[in-house]
């Protein structure tokens, strides 16, 4: 198996992600230059609140014709949102059954990117911040039904605390495979949901890497370790997430920054430097 992906059910996953939250007019700018650095996958929303999805489109398109990338070398994931996380801007009629929205929102996301199948449909947090409700299970149920289809390769959840990914994985005919989550030093890494997805065999994505952690990319540890390997702080951090068993995330706007973030996938560290950097803050 090639270090720079994994196979999921058969998929073949980037093991660095770029994600294109809160880009608003840049994105199809940025998509298309982080495609160029050499990102193979991409990941966005059908959120117009803090995701422009055809801008991701838009450059994917202008990468296939450019014979920069095939479809086939692309990992595409994105996003249901339910109605309390967007904007206006809808992708589906909020007067609609939870099982309709989520096929008129898939529906637009195919739209918006140019393709035919998503690698990967993630609900983009439950309804609720405790427990799962009725329309979670709609969602879900819909979601399936597409995965069914051959509509949608795999299926993920994101947001969610370890109560509400047993409850998915315990009531799902198809569980998820991926879990996105925001992944805070000073919570451990999300180490109990991390530990739930190993056991598990899912796949943990994480996300605000850098940016939820800005303390620990300056701390003594992290800066030492960072000079012993020629690195630089946010290349040790995606490295430590990489042999920590997650699939990070990174949603740099500068292309020098791009080039090290993936350059992350080339070295590694020592089995004591990932423990220290494990429980660094947390």
């Amino acid at each position: 198996m090639s270090d720079a992906a994994i196979m999921v059910d058969g998929v073949r996953v980037p093991r660095l992600l770029y994600g294109t939250a809160w880009k608003e007019d840049r994105t199809e700018a940025l998509a298309a230059l982080a495609l160029h650095e050499g990102f193979r996958g991409i990941d966005t929303a059908n959120q117009r609140k803090h995701y422009h999805e055809a801008g991701v489109g838009r450059a994917v398109a202008s990468a296939n014709a450019a014979g920069l990338v095939s479809r086939a070398e692309l990992f595409v994931q994105t996003k249901f949102t339910f109605r309390a996380g967007q904007d206006h801007r809808l992708p589906y009629d909020p007067a609609a059954p939870v099982a309709e929205q989520v096929r008129q929102s898939f529906d637009s996301s195919l739209a918006h990117l140019g393709v035919d199948v998503i690698d990967s449909y993630v609900l983009h947090g439950p309804s609720r911040r405790d427990g799962l409700g009725a329309d979670d299970w709609e969602a879900w149920r819909a979601m399936e039904e597409l995965h069914a289809a051959g509509k949608a390769r795999l299926l993920g959840v994101s947001n969610v605390s370890l109560d509400q990914l047993r409850a998915f994985c315990d009531g799902a005919r198809v569980r998820p495979r991926f879990v996105q989550n925001r992944c805070y030093a000073a919570r451990g890494w999300d180490r109990r949901v991390r530990e739930f997805c190993r056991a598990d065999g899912l796949v943990y994505q994480g996300f605000s890497l850098l940016t939820a952690n800005r303390d620990v990319l300056a701390s003594p540890e992290v800066v030492r370790i960072a000079d012993r390997h020629g690195r630089t702080p946010a290349q040790v951090v995606f490295r430590f997430a990489q042999e920590a068993g997650m699939l990070p995330l990174t949603g740099t706007t500068d292309p020098a920054h791009m080039r090290d973030d993936l350059a992350a996938l080339a070295f590694r560290l020592e089995p004591d430097e990932v423990a220290s950097i494990d429980r660094i803050a947390g």
